[in-house]
């Protein structure tokens, strides 16, 4: 039977030293670049290594987290910051930026490629996808329930590394812009500022909560659950923290390592943790109070902590235990040894541990000319292993009487025999490399092209729409301006005056008033498919593949990689823009996706600088429009006991300290909120240096907007494309990232 792993988190040497010797299987750790948790003390090229060579003499594993979205000059950084762990015997790397991804797999062919949780894979065509890519693991999102991981184990050949503990985010990971857009620090960045732990006010249908917690999770405990999550198939179990202390990576991992275990000597017998356990768990760090994530539920306000989120009291006695029995405590491995010293022979030493064995010779053998060595004395400098990893457990010594050897050639070959035994236990993974890597091409050098200029604004960059309801789309469907409507796919199934109106795009018919449809100008459309796709959604995927059937529609805005592979699964051969949460910072992503014959949306954290330097040609902006902050499993409206599927879009809202206020949109079909920015991101300023880098379109993104505020709206930025100043027609907004970027 193949075993579960347990995988613990690692931020500093420390804790990785707690972690390995308080039995982790493997350990996940950041080097001073590209990592998810920038403000962890992280490690040095050199402790890296190290921490590889250390792991490695235990037969266990290290992970690198190369887990952010990488802007277009670090691109050229990335070879040579990785290279050194490569050499070193690296075991994998954990990957958000499809780009990277591309590229660590053609520079380091031996290197594992274990997709991270910001990726956001939901389901089987995800996983499918990165398979097919060259994953050897996803870790997909922590939202998933165990009946969703079954599927996915059985239906993909992937490992699944899964998270067990910890603290959770309330978004959806990779797809949460919160912290970005109101503080400039990106989660994607690894600088989340963590505003979901914030207070708020909720406004539902009018009526106004008391201040609370509603985006602040309790933090995760799934010892309890270790039987089901092992026989549902997971391959890794994934301790969060990196940005907590030793104590709490040795002392959780030390805890699950005892129940794992537990569980593998009967997987038959009755299995529970004792109360002494559970909450010496409790004490370690952890945020209030606890509960077991999403494996059992979809959402639910008993998964909230809606007081001031904050770590309850820590044991000192416990803490001071753990330091002194696993970050502190010397280790050393056992093994065997024999010492073979014959007359007028050199001195031999061969140890052994498992299966690797190494004997190295030392001097010749002297005879005794006066008092001879005795095996007493042999067996005490032999067994002075020290500060070595090992330790004997069987030393056999085979000697001639009557024989001398200083003990200063003793001690050398013994030092040459542990050296060697170290080298040989970890030296695998970099004899394969080395093979492989030597074929590797160079690393390709990222420089910027100045885009061709124009003095006025290009009439060939098209304005396109994306709509929420069907008054939105009626007048975007009648705007003369508008080259392309993108419509929510729902709404194929739940309004009939939308029916009607895109019933019109097949049979032709259309009011004697439409002359820009009586002219065969009307917009292309396009469906904009929903945000998070799970297993729930898989009839809803038929009824779309007919109505893709039923309608002209020219093109799909996809939102996630799950709908990607769909569409490659079902034969789809028309248009697929990529929205602007599939990232893509940097050439390699751009090559990546354009390689797959896809078209692209601008990223929306690069400042215009850095868009620029990526190249916008052939992309389309979002020039306009309430920017998604967070896509959520767990739920505004139920937490506060609003739940209900006759009220979906009612009216919703998060209001901050500062008396913003942020739209929740309750997406009740697929069960996930949409909260947006509390004010509209516009582009107006800028729209002449973005029409100087050629993007093949622009879009404008209605969310609350009324059918007379839509056709404002898309009448001043046509005036504004073709350099017609007009007024304004709305007095808030803000310029999102085209002026600072993300750090």
């Amino acid at each position: 039977m193949k075993k579960v792993e347990l995988l613990a988190p690692a931020g500093s040497y420390e804790a990785f030293l707690g972690a390995i010797h308080a039995g982790a299987d493997a350990v996940y750790l950041g080097g001073h670049k590209f990592g998810a948790r920038a403000y962890a003390d992280n490690f040095s090229e050199e402790e890296v290594c190290s921490a590889i060579r250390y792991a490695h003499l235990y037969d266990r594993k290290v992970y690198l987290t190369l887990n952010t979205l990488i802007k277009n000059y670090e691109m050229q950084e990335l070879y040579d910051y990785l290279s050194p762990y490569y050499n070193a015997g690296l075991d994998g790397v954990i990957i958000q930026d499809l780009g990277v991804f591309s590229f660590v797999k053609k520079h380091f062919p031996g290197m594992e490629l274990h997709v991270s949780t910001q990726m956001t894979i939901t389901g089987v065509h995800g996983a499918k996808l990165l398979k097919e890519l060259g994953a050897v693991r996803i870790v997909p999102a922590r939202e998933l329930s165990l009946d969703e991981i079954r599927t996915i184990k059985e239906q993909v050949d992937i490992e699944i590394e899964t998270f067990i503990h910890g603290a959770m985010c309330y978004c959806y990971s990779g797809q949460c812009l919160f912290s970005s857009l109101l503080g400039g620090r990106s989660g994607n960045r690894g600088r989340c500022a963590q505003p979901c732990r914030l207070p708020y006010q909720t406004v539902i249908d009018g009526e106004v909560s008391c201040v609370q917690y509603p985006l602040s999770l309790k933090d995760m405990c799934t010892i309890q659950m270790i039987p089901r999550l092992i026989e549902v198939g997971i391959d890794s179990f994934k301790i969060e923290g990196r940005m907590k202390k030793p104590e709490y990576a040795a002392g959780v991992t030390a805890l699950y390592r005892k129940y794992i275990d537990k569980y593998y000597a009967n997987p038959k017998a009755e299995f529970s943790v004792s109360e002494k356990d559970f909450a010496q768990l409790k004490t370690l760090y952890m945020r209030s109070d606890l509960q077991d994530g999403y494996y059992d539920r979809h959402n639910g306000a008993e998964m909230i902590t809606p007081h001031k989120p904050s770590y309850v009291g820590c044991d000192d006695a416990l803490l001071a235990e753990v330091r002194t029995s696993y970050i502190e405590k010397k280790v050393q491995l056992p093994i065997t040894g024999v010492v073979m010293l014959k007359e007028g022979l050199p001195a031999r030493l061969t140890v052994r541990r498992h299966d690797t064995e190494v004997g190295v010779t030392g001097n010749i053998v002297e005879a005794a000319q006066k008092q001879p060595l005795d095996e007493a004395s042999v067996e005490k400098q032999i067994n002075k292993t020290g500060n070595t990893p090992f330790v004997f457990s069987d030393l056999k010594i085979i000697m001639d009487d009557s024989i001398f050897m200083p003990l200063k050639a003793l001690n050398e070959l013994r030092r040459a025999a542990l050296e060697q035994l170290e080298v040989s236990l970890t030296a695998t993974n970099r004899k394969e490399r080395e093979a492989i890597d030597g074929g590797s091409e160079e690393p390709k050098l990222y420089t910027t092209k100045e885009s061709v200029l124009s003095s006025h604004l290009d009439s060939k960059i098209l304005l396109t729409a994306e709509v929420s309801n069907a008054k939105q789309l009626e007048v975007v469907y009648h705007a003369r301006e508008i080259e392309r409507i993108y419509v929510p796919s729902d709404l194929l199934f739940d309004d009939i005056a939308v029916n009607a109106v895109l019933t019109a795009y097949d049979i032709g018919e259309a009011l004697e008033s439409d002359e820009r449809y009586i002219n065969q100008t009307k917009p292309a459309l396009y469906l904009a498919m929903p945000h998070i796709l799970r297993k729930r959604s898989q009839s809803y995927l038929e009824e779309v593949r007919q109505k893709l059937q039923t309608y002209e529609i020219a093109g799909i805005l996809v939102k996630n990689l799950e709908t990607w592979q769909w569409l490659q699964e079902i034969g789809w051969e028309k248009e697929i823009l990529l929205d602007a949460n599939l990232y893509v910072w940097n050439t390699e992503s751009k090559q990546f996706f354009g390689q797959h014959g896809v078209k692209l949306t601008a990223p929306l954290e690069l400042n215009g600088k850095e868009q620029k330097q990526l190249g916008l040609q052939g992309m389309e902006v979002v020039v306009y429009g309430r920017l998604p902050m967070m896509i959520t499993a767990n739920c505004i409206r139920k937490t506060k006991g609003k739940c209900s599927i006759a009220q979906q879009g009612q009216s919703t809202m998060l209001v901050d300290r500062y008396q913003k206020e942020f739209l929740v949109n309750t997406c009740c079909k697929h069960c996930y909120n949409i909260i947006y920015n509390s004010v509209p991101l516009s582009l107006h300023q800028f729209l002449d240096g973005i029409a100087k880098d050629k993007p093949a379109s622009m879009r404008l993104l209605f969310t609350t907007e009324s059918g007379a505020e839509t056709e404002d709206i898309i009448t001043y930025f046509d005036k504004m494309r073709e350099g017609t100043p007009v007024s304004l027609p709305y007095r808030e907004y803000t310029n999102g990232h085209y002026k600072r970027g993300v750090e």
